[in-house]
């Protein structure tokens, strides 16, 4: 189980709580092993496209980011969240993402960034959600 810089356990960090909804979009292969056990108590349904408490989309390209988004947005429910997770520059891995890109595009279509974690050592990850006022 991946607990990062904090020590905090990642389905903490993610703010995963038993029995919530999940859908994973292009997760690496070792995801399950960054969540660890905590998984079993979760229910994942990745053709889930309504009603989910939070969706975890990894993407490196700006042009997928801002064309599922748009979509993700719509499969939350009102209180959920989306984290998006793009290569850190320290993975030296090629991405089109940053903070700001994900920030950006998702200010566009009415969603906040809240919170910002490190996944693991190769992945970066920003918390969005719908504002206050939206929900």
């Amino acid at each position: 189980m991946a607990t990062g810089y904090s020590g905090t356990p990642l389905f903490k960090k993610l703010g995963m709580k038993e029995g919530s909804v999940l859908k994973l979009v292009n997760a690496p292969n070792h995801y399950y092993e960054l969540i660890g056990e905590a998984i079993e108590k979760i229910d994942v349904k990745n053709n889930a496209r309504k009603d989910v408490d939070l969706i975890h989309f990894f993407t490196n390209s700006l042009n997928e980011l801002e064309q599922k988004l748009p979509q993700l947005m719509k499969e939350i429910k009102k209180d959920g969240s989306i984290w998006v997770s793009w290569y850190k520059k320290s993975a030296k891995k090629p991405t089109e993402i940053t903070e700001t890109e994900v920030r950006d595009t998702a200010l566009a279509i009415g969603l906040v960034d809240v919170k910002v974690c490190a996944v693991d050592e190769e992945w970066s990850g920003l918390k969005l959600v719908y504002r206050l006022k939206d929900r």
